[in-house]
């Protein structure tokens, strides 16, 4: 480590000078990629002209982000980090620690209460109606992208099928749950189950004809399935109103009581003030055991052998066909478990929004959903998670920074960059995290004691 750091713990020259010229690059790359994105902007005056706005103080920001960063990270970071790894080697310490804290001992049970107890606190603190903006936007709407992740996480992280489609069994979900509940008026309890069933078996469809591909080729087909889907959402207006969408789409009940304004509501029964944050905090604690029941299931079945079935395509076909094991339907249960959890998640978007469009069902969500199974660590329900609380709430907390209007001006909208900032963060994680946030694992078959191993010994990060 003399190269990195000199006797008296400052960084050398020759490591400085490193940074400076790598520094010098990022900015100039920084230039070339936000100049035309950030640097300058169309707008239209009062006599409806289109007009060029210059930002170039938002732009030397931008730049001056990437060229300290990039001058921090290899003066200082790396050979922190370097250092670090060399130290425990000459130690003997492993990568990964077998002595656990009691935090981490207890994280799910901790995870698992918090969850439980966020929308009391959040009413106590805000008020019922106050509470809305921290119930919806940071509870349920992160809570449905975990559930859709683990479902995912069954086709990608276990048995290795790259899906870029996913969302389309996510859009078959919801338009089962707004059809049916509108036209034949059944509740939610019986469209639930109904709505993962349709998916599911779209998923065995999906699954027949791209039994003999994988890798790129598997991902364009699934790719083009979402957007038939969507494109049969778009243009079959008798049925699902194209563009329009279906809207009026009754609401979930507690065992036939409903939360709205009647004598026989939830609020006029419980002597409450009306508010629509009941109806809220109803729907997180039912989407959460939702997802409780997917984490359930999905824990189950990898210990089982179709379980084991999952891993070991995933790891080799061929090794997997030598053993005797059935892949065609291995394949077939892996999509259609995975599209099953999808059609729960769709029918309960629907009973929340109240109306469903093809919009809402975009490829783009598919990427999102796969980003946070990706950075969370392909096979780690706990680190799925994590990167869904991390992505999702991220993206949602921008909306809050109002005060980034005193930095960059009053037109300045947060929100307009969270893609920017989402895959900004993706790189980050990628480069210092490539195996995702949890890169651990403890496999589910073990001899005598069950021991968590890194992500290195596996292939792709997988296990």
């Amino acid at each position: 480590m003399a190269n990195i750091e000199n006797s008296a713990g400052k960084p050398d020259a020759g490591l400085v000078r490193k940074g400076l010229t790598e520094a010098l690059f990022a900015a100039v790359l920084s230039f070339g990629m936000f100049v035309l994105y950030v640097g300058l902007k169309t707008d239209q005056n009062i006599n409806n002209e289109l007009i060029i706005v210059q930002r170039w103080g938002l732009l030397a920001v931008f730049v001056a982000v990437a060229a300290i960063g990039r001058f921090a990270t290899v003066v200082f970071l790396r050979p922190h980090l370097d250092s670090r790894k060399l130290a425990k080697a000459r130690q003997g310490e492993l990568a990964i620690s077998t002595e656990k804290s009691f935090f981490h001992r207890h994280f799910l049970k901790i995870a698992l209460i918090a969850l439980l107890l966020y929308p009391m606190v959040v009413v106590a603190i805000k008020g019922p109606q106050g509470s809305l903006t921290y119930v919806d936007n940071f509870g349920i709407q992160i809570l449905i992208y975990v559930m859709l992740a683990w479902g995912l996480n069954i086709v990608v992280g276990l048995a290795g099928l790259l899906d870029l489609g996913y969302v389309a069994f996510y859009a078959v979900g919801a338009y089962s749950y707004a059809l049916l509940s509108s036209h034949f008026g059944l509740s939610f309890w019986v469209l639930l189950p109904l709505s993962g069933i349709f998916a599911a078996l779209w998923g065995v469809i999906l699954g027949f004809p791209v039994l003999r591909l994988r890798g790129d080729y598997l991902a364009i087909v699934t790719l083009a399935f979402g957007e038939i889907i969507r494109l049969v959402l778009i243009n079959w207006t008798d049925v699902t109103k194209g563009t329009f969408g279906i809207s009026s789409i009754p609401k979930v009940t507690l065992f036939g009581i409903p939360f709205d304004a009647t004598a026989g509501g939830f609020a006029k029964l419980f002597h409450l003030s009306m508010s629509s944050a009941y109806y809220k905090i109803f729907l997180f604690y039912l989407i959460l055991a939702l997802c409780m029941l997917t984490a359930y299931v999905t824990i189950q079945l990898r210990r089982m052998p179709i379980g084991r079935a999952w891993e070991a395509l995933r790891e080799d076909e061929i090794a997997c066909r030598s053993l005797g094991i059935n892949t065609v339907t291995t394949k077939l249960t892996a999509f259609a478990t995975g599209a099953m959890f999808a059609g729960f998640a769709g029918s309960f978007f629907a009973a929340r929004q109240g109306f469903v469009s093809p919009e809402s069902f975009v490829f783009l969500e598919s990427a999102v959903i796969l980003a946070i199974v990706v950075l969370g660590g392909m096979g780690s329900l706990t680190g799925i998670a994590i990167a869904a609380i991390v992505m999702v709430g991220g993206t949602e907390l921008l909306r809050e920074m109002d005060f980034l209007k005193v930095i960059f001006g009053p037109t300045f909208t947060p929100e307009l960059y969270r893609m920017l900032i989402f895959g900004l963060a993706m790189v980050v994680v990628m480069l210092f995290k490539p195996r995702g946030f949890v890169g651990s694992r403890e496999p589910t078959a073990f001899l005598k004691a069950r021991k968590a191993i890194s992500g290195s010994f596996i292939k792709e990060g997988h296990g």
